[in-house]
């Protein structure tokens, strides 16, 4: 595991100076709740505290390290500038709880924001409120929950298809919906058939990602839309795979009511973490009495948040969201410009399917001859050698790699998901390829090596189950 930093520690040795509040200063803060003893810290030397964490961001997998090829998840490269400007003093020194007149810069961020990403989704309406993609896709719900009972309609289902995110169903039963599963057709898209069949008038949204979820185009989007809006349904987008098509297909022309953003799939803001995330909203006019408050508002020339809408479902957290994803997101947006969104889609598409062309043969991928920016194949030729998706995902980390998704989605035995994003050149391609080449020589000819990989990582396969049921996040310290 380590040195930890407080292993390194040693008495008359620190970096810092503790420096007591003075008596005379007063505080309200309760007896019981006052320090009585040591606070704790390392006593270690700037030099070490620089090493230790320099070492830890090593041993850690990132893609300023190499390639992230978490397919659904983009995990795209995050231009410096994007951190540059967001941590600007005037920016990074703001505080929810300002007067609207200090905060005029921050909320033009948000309204000029609001407006771009009307523009590349073809919606009317847009906010930014909900802290991520899945707080996104329960907002859009209960958008329409709010417009169906504002119209004394009573609609329970939420339409899926079997390849549909994971959060989907889940976002739609804390909506209050229960949730419908059709088939997918033979060629992996949705069969317009059977979704006919799975319509009826209980159906309220219908979720469909699009790209699916096997990197494949809906071929048929504007029928299947078509079809549900005759049924009284509303169409819901995904948006987890914009990034294929922002720029040149909008999904509130294809017939989409309502949809959320990810913005760090698709605008470049920073990824995972358990740390702040940003799921905006847009949705068609007809949807904009019920978006939440408050909302961003000009009138000559002066912002304001407002919040005198009486049919809106409320306000979805405290305060208004994310204000520093919004601002990378947006910095990535205008440094691009119209142009530049449309060459970044096409970037991203047109690596997935050169990395498919070059796996394909040792990797089969049962669904598309080409896809759009993921593509989703196969390691079940190797179970034959007693070699599992998982094996081969484990041995990639021996080489520097992240390994794709794996298992992912079901409808895929053995699945590998890859996605390798617009922000990687041919050379790290090319290597990716070439290792798996490597690994699916070492699945036939030296199995063992890959049951017992990784290898060479800072921590050797770990029993996954237990980790997720009894984590341990922290080192216990006797002084703690």
């Amino acid at each position: 595991m380590g040195e930890t930093i407080y292993s390194k520690s040693r008495k008359g040795r620190p970096a810092w100076r503790v420096v007591s509040t003075p008596p005379e200063v007063p505080h309200e803060i309760p007896e019981a709740y006052l320090r009585s003893g040591p606070i704790g810290l390392p006593e270690v030397s700037e030099p070490q505290v620089m090493r230790h964490y320099i070492d830890l961001s090593v041993k850690n997998h990132h893609v300023d390290r190499d390639l992230f090829p978490l397919g659904s998840c983009t995990m795209k490269y995050n231009p410096k500038i994007n951190e540059d400007i967001a941590g600007w003093p005037g920016f990074a020194g703001l505080h929810p709880e300002q007067s609207e007149e200090d905060v005029q810069g921050a909320l033009e961020v948000m309204a000029v924001l609001e407006e771009k990403l009307a523009v590349i989704s073809g919606m009317d309406h847009v906010t930014l409120q909900p802290a991520a993609g899945a707080q996104g896709e329960l907002l859009g719900l209960m958008l329409a929950r709010a417009y169906f009972d504002d119209r004394g309609e009573s609609r329970t289902t939420v339409l899926v298809p079997d390849s549909a995110h994971g959060t989907n169903p889940s976002s739609a039963a804390v909506a209050g919906f229960r949730t419908k599963t059709f088939k997918s057709g033979e060629d992996g898209r949705v069969d317009v058939a059977t979704l006919a069949e799975a319509l009826d008038d209980d159906i309220a949204v219908m979720m469909l990602t699009v790209p699916n979820t096997l990197g494949l185009f809906e071929t048929d989007i504007e029928e299947i839309t078509g079809i549900v809006h005759e049924k009284g349904g509303l169409c819901y987008l995904d948006g987890a795979n914009l990034n294929a098509m922002m720029g040149r297909c909008r999904p509130g022309d294809i017939g989409f009511d309502v949809m959320h953003f990810n913005l760090h799939k698709t605008f470049s803001t920073p990824h995972g973490g358990g740390g702040p995330g940003s799921g905006p909203v847009g949705a068609k006019s007809f949807l904009e009495p019920y978006l939440p408050i408050p909302r961003v508002h000009k009138s000559d020339g002066r912002y304001s948040l407002q919040e005198d809408f009486p049919k809106s479902i409320g306000k979805l957290h405290s305060f208004y969201g994310n204000f520093g994803i919004y601002l990378r997101a947006l910095v990535y947006i205008t440094r691009l410009g119209a142009e530049g969104v449309r060459r970044a889609s096409g970037a991203a598409v047109l690596n997935a399917n050169y990395l498919a062309a070059l796996l394909a043969e040792l990797y089969p991928i049962p669904f598309g001859q080409r896809c759009m920016h993921e593509f989703v194949a196969t390691g079940e030729p190797f179970k034959k050698h007693g070699i599992r998706t998982l094996d081969i995902a484990k041995r990639l980390l021996d080489f520097g790699f992240y390994a794709p998704t794996v298992y992912f989605p079901l409808v895929v035995p053995e699945a590998l998901m890859v996605e390798p994003t617009e922000t990687e050149g041919k050379e790290t391609l090319d290597r990716f390829a070439q290792v798996l080449a490597r690994i699916a020589q070492e699945a036939v000819e030296t199995p063992d090596l890959l049951k017992e990989a990784p290898h060479d990582t800072p921590v050797r396969r770990l029993d996954e189950a237990a980790a997720n049921r009894h984590p341990v996040v922290a080192v216990p310290r006797e002084d703690a």
